[in-house]
């Protein structure tokens, strides 16, 4: 089993190359010249970074820390060099998981950007909640949405152009689901407040715990605040990649200092060092599925 090794925190790294990678399948219509995509779930970063040059005394650290990790076998807890403070104002350190919308078998109606469900399903939703929609027949009205008006407990407007549909059987609209590309999340205490901003990191852990095993790494990639009501203060907050899990209510979404999980990309592990006894240490990393 994959331990995780603790990555040295100084020296900061000087150069860094960070990226997302998505497996995208496309396939031409030799007829018509018509394009389709699909994404796959191998979605993940990966990043080139390289140290400082360093005395044998700070070296020594990173090469015990590089071979620990046994090429690709273990693990470490890594983040983007130059993100590494997020910019919004959140004065707390985490969020919490927190479905608002959970149905698993409901018939839905589409027109326009209005969804209309046969049962009872948003009556917890916000105006500005992320909805995962699937099981519809046409691809539009699958994925996530945006609630921009609530209607009623049955009925939302949302920011998508909808193709219609009527009446569909067995549809599921739920959030925090594997697929999602928005969190529907609940601060982390009562007068916990702020903005998540566009182009901040979030870490999605598979626990209730501040220290627990990273599952995803995701960017903000639209500005979020705080919604209020009966003491408590909700966020959604759109988010790509699109999620690898399902996130539990109560499980943790890092804010601060959020990290995700990586390992080497490859076997080898390598230094340089001159005459003067200063080494130089480069190495990549690609984010654990």
């Amino acid at each position: 089993m994959a331990r995780i090794i603790t990555m040295p925190t100084t020296p900061n790294f000087t150069r860094s190359s960070f990226r997302l990678v998505r497996t995208i399948g496309t396939t031409v219509s030799p007829f018509t010249g018509q394009t389709k995509t699909q994404e796959f779930d191998g979605v993940y970063w990966v990043a080139d970074v390289t140290l400082p040059p360093m005395k044998r005394a700070v070296a020594k650290n990173w090469q015990s820390f590089l071979l620990e990790l046994k090429g690709t076998t273990n693990h470490f807890k890594f983040a983007d060099p130059d993100a590494l403070t997020n910019t919004g104002t959140y004065s707390t350190n985490y969020l919490e998981g927190d479905k608002r919308v959970n149905n698993t078998s409901v018939t839905l109606s589409f027109s326009g950007s209005t969804i209309t469900a046969g049962a009872s399903t948003f009556g917890s939703a916000r105006a500005g909640d992320f909805i995962h929609v699937t099981g519809a027949t046409n691809d539009a009205n699958n994925g996530t949405h945006k609630i921009t008006t609530k209607t009623s407990a049955t009925v939302v407007v949302v920011d998508s152009t909808l193709t219609t549909e009527s009446s569909t059987a067995s549809c599921k609209v739920r959030q925090n689901v594997k697929g999602a590309t928005g969190l529907s999340l609940l601060a982390s205490s009562n007068g916990a407040s702020g903005t998540i901003k566009q182009g901040d990191y979030l870490g999605v852990i598979s626990s209730a715990s501040e220290s627990g095993t990273p599952s995803q790494y995701l960017m903000v990639v639209e500005d979020a605040t705080a919604t209020s009501d009966s003491g408590k203060d909700f966020y959604s907050v759109k988010t790509e990649p699109k999620l690898r899990s399902d996130l539990a209510d109560g499980n943790y979404v890092i804010f601060n200092n959020p990290k995700g999980l990586f390992r080497l990309v490859d076997n080898e592990v390598e230094w340089s060092a001159d005459r003067a006894s200063t080494y130089g240490i480069s190495f990549s990393c690609i984010e654990v599925i």
